[in-house]
């Protein structure tokens, strides 16, 4: 056990013996700076262009994910205000602070939310300090350093105010080759969760999919459906547009009657608490659509920018949500739960996007309403919804036990990043 003292640090606490503490700025050549603030004209190809969601979980900057470029004229320009050289550190100081990434390539730029940080290589190693800056208690320390205290975002100044433990550089490197190896593990761990869960959602998507359009009897006798994302369907299934089965509901919420704000989240109608949505008034929700239980909300706008996020939802609950969206208020005699499945499977299968006119590729209620869906019976569609509600709930269930697993595994890694370049585990020379 190594004799340990007071750091003097409050993030750290104790630090072996033979360690020193010094301010960020002192470990490197010069001062922190960021990426162009104005926002450059894009193009197809050129020079990379890198922003925080550029940056995933790799250690190393990934060039390959971009999808964002810019002219030689503009990266010159740029250039004169930040530099970036192999080895510089990029760090995002916005939006999802504490994201970092080493640099092997000189030939990009990043946007002003990343910061770039170069180490003095005689006082740094590196990866020590990559491994430094990806602790959440740095991060914190740095955060409630600075005179704005916001969670939006970290100031450069106060980042290289930020004080380090420092040991020496050959412990430092033992310090980053251990934790190079026991990440690379907890990192392998990862992505074959990960591919589970997309393999269950795969899954789940396929069962639904299946269901909603063939039904539950294999030997039934089929017919073309006319429509090219679907093929055949059970010969006695009806084929309507959407506006035989739904109504649009348009219920303003005059005089703010209604305050059960509902949200569309993943593909759930889920509630939002009205007083904490980032500053809106309350008079702001009178020109919202008062939606009912039963009622399928979809999402229909950005058509052209978002291709990721699920744009239907099912609302079991009356409550208001922006009028921006489509209300399908279901007629009677069908089973608004079975078209959920359905518009949720056109959902993920992006039949949608082909469908919106408009600069934003957006969608109203008679264009939508003519998109053709087809059904059984109510008997049949209960039968369904009551199968697929099973199925996924299992699968859901799965999906869940393995997003905790993901969840342990992050704060594992954390600890042990933490753990150890604040000398609380030792390196154990071999």
């Amino acid at each position: 056990m190594r004799e340990m003292k007071d750091s003097g640090i409050e993030w750290v606490g104790q630090i072996p013996k033979g360690w020193n503490r010094s301010k960020l700025l002192y470990c490197l050549r010069q001062p922190i700076c960021d990426g162009p603030h104005e926002t450059p004209d894009y193009l197809d190809d050129g020079i990379p262009f890198i922003s925080v969601d550029s940056l995933n979980e790799s250690k190393r900057v990934d060039l390959t994910q971009v999808k964002r470029f810019i002219s030689e004229h503009d990266y010159r320009m740029y250039m004169q205000k930040a530099k970036i050289e192999k080895g510089d550190i990029l760090f995002s100081k916005a939006a999802t602070i504490g994201k970092t990434a080493i640099v092997d390539d000189e030939v990009f730029m990043v946007w002003s939310p990343l910061a770039i940080i170069k180490r003095d290589k005689n006082r740094i190693d590196n990866d020590y300090l990559y491994y430094l800056l990806n602790c959440d208690a740095l991060i914190d320390a740095i955060r409630l350093s600075g005179s704005f205290n916001t969670q939006a975002n970290v100031g450069m100044r106060e980042m290289e105010r930020a004080i380090i433990p420092i040991p020496c550089q050959t412990e430092q490197r033992r310090i980053a080759d251990s934790l190079d190896a026991k990440c690379a593990e907890i990192d392998a761990l990862t992505a074959d969760i990960e591919k589970h869960i997309e393999t269950l959602e795969q899954y789940k998507r396929s069962v639904i999919t299946e269901a909603v359009t063939k039904g539950l009897n294999p030997d039934v006798e089929m017919k073309d459906s006319g429509i090219e994302w679907v093929g055949q369907i059970p010969k006695s299934w009806s084929i309507h547009p959407v506006y035989y089965y739904f109504n649009e509901r348009k219920n303003t919420n005059y005089a703010l009657k209604e305050q059960n704000l509902l949200s569309l989240s993943y593909g759930r109608i889920i509630r939002k608490d009205i007083n904490a949505v980032g500053g809106l008034l309350p008079a702001s929700f009178s020109t919202y659509n008062i939606v009912e239980s039963g009622d399928i909300i979809i999402r229909p706008t950005d058509l052209q920018n978002d291709k990721r996020s699920l744009r239907t939802g099912l609302a079991n609950e009356r409550g208001i949500i922006t009028s921006a969206y489509i209300d399908l208020a279901p007629k009677s005699g069908i089973y608004s739960r079975f078209f959920h499945y359905l518009l949720h499977s056109y959902d993920v299968q992006k039949v949608f996007y082909n469908m919106g006119n408009g600069v934003r590729q957006g969608l109203n209620y008679s264009e939508f309403s003519k998109l053709k869906v087809f059904a059984p019976s109510i008997t049949e569609q209960a039968d369904i919804v009551a199968f697929l509600d099973e199925m996924c709930e299992e699968i859901n269930t799965t999906i869940t036990q393995k997003q905790k697993q993901l969840e342990a595994l992050s704060e594992y890694k954390k600890s042990l990043i933490y753990e150890y370049v604040t000398g609380k585990k030792e390196v154990i020379s071999s």
